[in-house]
């Protein structure tokens, strides 16, 4: 594709390197901007900038965070009691959503992955332990482990399961079964049989 200017071809090379995006649709968006006043197009600039020098993973659940303490961390609303032990920060916000949930996190910053060369030490597991044995840890109840049902996220949630044994606490994880408004027919067999063995009282 021939470019009018260099600048708007280096332009739309970064922004199609984002997920998603192909090489027409950046430059659509590079000529919106150019279309837009320069004060706008400077804000989105000094805003991006900003993200990347300035946020910071929390230094007790390694969520995303402004701040050395995420914000869920530094609420005394939330139950200290729960510590909800998830992949990436885009399930915190997937569960946050839900509005259902007010107890603490753990990011883990990833599963176990063989084949992508991802070992427990690559993930924040040390650190969850080390939760647990400090003055934290005495007012945990329950782990739940909220991670993907995929043959990663089980082999991780098995390594977990016995690493924190020795603590005693109550290990959940997520229920899964059917979704609302879902048929049964197009369900898959794994999904649709642990559905039935986790069938709760109906009330």
């Amino acid at each position: 594709m021939e470019y009018p200017s260099k600048l708007i071809e280096d332009a739309v090379n970064e922004v199609s390197k984002l997920p998603g995006i192909g090489k027409k649709t950046a430059l659509r968006l590079v000529l919106h901007l150019l279309k837009r006043d320069e004060e706008q197009t400077e804000s989105l600039a000094q805003s991006l900038t900003a993200m990347r020098t300035q946020v910071k993973y929390c230094q007790k659940c390694h969520n995303l965070s402004d701040h050395d303490l995420c914000g869920i961390c530094a609420s005394t609303k939330r139950d200290q009691t729960l510590i909800c032990v998830v992949e990436d920060t885009r399930d915190v916000l997937a569960i946050e959503n839900t509005a259902q949930y007010k107890g603490l996190y753990h990011v883990l910053g990833g599963i176990i992955s063989p084949v992508e060369g991802i070992g427990p030490s690559d993930l924040q597991i040390d650190s969850l332990v080390n939760r647990l044995r400090g003055d934290e840890g005495e007012q945990v109840r329950e782990i739940i482990l909220a991670i993907s049902p995929t043959m990663e996220g089980d082999t991780t949630a098995f390594y977990l399961q016995k690493k924190l044994k020795p603590f005693n606490l109550k290990i959940s994880t997520i229920a899964r079964g059917i979704p609302i408004g879902g048929d049964l027919e197009y369900a898959d067999e794994v999904t649709l049989g642990r559905s039935i063995l986790s069938r709760i009282a109906y009330d």
